[in-house]
């Protein structure tokens, strides 16, 4: 299930350990707390750009994927927006649709939503760059879908965009820890992700890359102490945002979901993304047997270069997908649905006895 939590051996020992030393350094009856614990915060985000090519700098902070994408989309100049268009798909997150259809009215811009063909289970690339023309100021591009696993050809559409001066954004939520990912190839001027799923942490700790090429003309509406080059000036006639993307945050930062989520990424980075999309793809083929097997459609891609870390399938009609999972909860398999589509993430800890299980299981649910 790291299409949801993610999880690595020792994570909870390794939590346990983080909150009890912020505990330590909050308690302590000393001033070195908030160093301790800016220090615990900036590496969670130097890490997270590091896993993805991000210069130093350049890594903004939010309590959420669509937290960051409402910070970047108003700090945006208006003439940016004003009587142009964004452009999403149909099977993009819903949250950030949600905050976009929200943001359109207010902000002048027309939200185009780039609808599945009949039948389809994911938005084709072809469609997405056809509805994608010069009056579009911002893309948003989901790299790896939440209901269908698939991996968009995300070279073509950054290329696309180029050629009509879009301004390219990436929800890489799905799929960042499992799948390698630069901001650099192809370049893009914006990508958001979770501390939850492959990253192996917990809520509370959104992330999202800034090209610094638009960094000086992004000027955050929500500002504080904190966005300041040096947070400790309290002269009220002297504010200025800080040059990096410090200048997205604005009060006191909330630490402790960054510190919380710190064991999983150091874990992530220290065991490196090879190991674990080559543990991913061995049993996703093993997956793909047992649903073939069992007769069920795969919705995800076949094909690994066009999917991402979860095999999606449909459970036949007259059986309830709910009904089958929580069958599987019972039998200690853990997986989620969305409608009629199973889905099924395997990670480092999962292995090839619990696939098995999930086999037989199938066979006497899907029979009963």
């Amino acid at each position: 299930m790291f299409h949801s939590v993610g999880k690595f051996a020792g994570q909870k020992e390794a939590i346990k350990a983080a909150l009890a030393s912020f505990a330590d350094h909050w308690c302590a009856t000393d001033d070195g707390r908030w160093a301790e614990l800016d220090r615990g915060r900036q590496e969670m985000l130097d890490r997270w750009g590091d896993l993805i090519g991000a210069p130093h700098g350049s890594v903004m902070a939010a309590e959420n994927v669509t937290a960051c994408y409402h910070a970047f989309f108003e700090a945006l100049p208006r003439a940016v927006l004003a009587g142009r268009k964004v452009l999403i798909a149909e099977d993009c997150f819903p949250s950030l649709h949600f905050l976009l259809t929200g943001l359109a009215p207010r902000l002048g811009f027309e939200l185009v939503t780039v609808g599945l063909r009949e039948g389809a289970v994911s938005v084709e690339d072809e469609d997405f760059i056809a509805a994608w023309d010069e009056r579009v100021a911002v893309a948003v591009v989901t790299w790896v879908t939440s209901t269908a696993s698939r991996r968009c050809d995300l070279a073509a559409l950054a290329a696309h965009g180029r050629s009509v001066g879009s301004i390219v954004t990436v929800d890489i939520t799905q799929a960042a820890g499992c799948l390698p990912f630069d901001v650099n190839a192809p370049v893009v001027d914006f990508a958001a992700s979770t501390s939850l799923k492959w990253m192996c942490g917990v809520p509370g700790a959104g992330m999202a890359y800034v090209s610094p090429a638009l960094l000086p003309s992004l000027e955050p509406r929500r500002r504080g102490w904190f966005s300041q080059p040096d947070p400790f000036n309290w002269q009220l006639d002297r504010f200025s945002l800080a040059a990096d993307a410090r200048r997205f945050d604005n009060g006191t930062p909330s630490y402790l979901p960054y510190i919380a989520s710190l064991p999983g990424l150091r874990w992530l980075t220290e065991t490196g993304i090879e190991p674990i999309r080559a543990h991913n793809l061995a049993l996703s083929a093993r997956l793909m047997e047992i649903a073939d097997a069992h007769r069920l459609r795969i919705v995800s891609p076949r094909d690994s270069a066009r999917r991402g870390g979860t095999v999606v399938v449909e459970i036949p009609s007259g059986r309830s997908p709910a009904g089958v999972q929580r069958g599987l909860m019972a039998a200690g398999v853990v997986c989620d649905t969305r409608s009629e589509r199973m889905r099924w993430s395997p990670g480092l800890v999962t292995d090839l006895v619990g696939l098995d299980r999930l086999d037989r299981e199938l066979g006497r649910l899907l029979r009963g």
